[in-house]
């Protein structure tokens, strides 16, 4: 079987033998914004053609099944776990090999507002078996989603827009001229989190960055850390809710991964790092009865 995590900006795929295991693996930047329009096959075939001797099972999961993507796959409504998910693989005969593109799961807020995902539910499939019977998932990246499971299957979900926002206002404003990369500053990023819990919100906290940058207060380094953690702290604080010391179970890139631990601590949370290639254990896991590592 041959696992691929086909996301906007990168492209990620696993070889795995027939007990399951992973023997190769490649990643390169052709996300699914970098293949032209009906370029899918041939950049499938330049990453990983030379894996393929006939008869394999490809599992695809990400943006590559959106509309934007390669095919696009309707949506899963929640609940939906294993089983359902599985049952709305979408296949695809290609010339050496057969492909099946997970569906992404959709839902709605608390406020009843349409939400979507394409790539965390593989994730949290993956990782369902370090789970309790009911748990709170947060996977920290561009757009932040905070997960509700319930007896193996997703019952719930919200985003949080933290990465892109830091991301536009890094290269597309004021505030963002005055940022410097530099050293990690932990201290400055707890100071952004504990200032996301003051009064008047967050478009005013926002402006408080570059007038501290303006008085010395904030070196340019410093300032992107104060940032980042006004912004991550505002999105815990959000998803928290009325429940500031819940376990919260964290499923993602290690660094980031790390970030959101030391925020969730400092507002008093347990979070829960969880296992990594929860992705390829989740593909693995919807791919056809066929695939003997299944």
């Amino acid at each position: 079987m041959i696992a691929v995590d086909w996301g906007t900006s990168s492209f990620r795929a696993y070889r795995l033998d027939d007990g399951g295991a992973v023997v190769a693996r490649r990643e390169s930047a052709r996300g699914i914004t970098q293949v032209p329009a009906g370029g899918f096959p041939r950049v499938l075939g330049e990453e990983i053609g030379g894996w393929l001797d006939g008869g394999e099972t490809i599992v695809l999961s990400g943006m590559v099944g959106s509309r934007q993507g390669w095919v696009e796959v309707p949506y899963c409504e929640c609940p939906a776990g294993e089983q359902e998910i599985a049952a709305r693989l979408h296949r695809v005969e290609l010339e050496h090999a057969t492909a099946f593109f997970v569906p992404g799961v959709t839902g709605f807020d608390t406020a009843g507002v349409r939400e979507v995902m394409r790539g965390e539910e593989t994730q949290i499939l993956g990782a369902m078996d370090e789970l309790p019977g009911e748990a709170v998932v947060c996977l920290p990246g561009t757009h932040s989603k905070w997960v509700r499971v319930r007896g193996k299957r997703i019952v719930g979900f919200s985003t949080h827009f933290t990465g892109e926002m830091f991301a536009v206002l890094k290269a597309h404003s004021l505030l963002g001229r005055m940022l410097e990369a530099g050293a990690p500053d932990e201290a400055a990023f707890l100071a952004g989190v504990a200032r996301s819990g003051a009064p008047e919100g967050l478009l005013h906290h926002l402006f408080g960055v570059r007038a501290k940058a303006l008085f010395g207060e904030l070196s340019a380094a410093g300032a992107g850390e104060y940032l980042s953690g006004l912004l991550i702290g505002h999105e815990l604080r959000n998803a928290l809710g009325g429940a500031p010391d819940a376990q919260v179970f964290l499923l993602g890139a290690p660094g980031l991964v790390d970030r959101y631990a030391l925020a969730l601590r400092s507002l008093g949370a347990d979070p829960r790092p969880l296992g990594a290639h929860s992705a390829v254990n989740g593909m693995r896991r919807l791919a056809p009865s066929g695939f003997s590592g299944r």
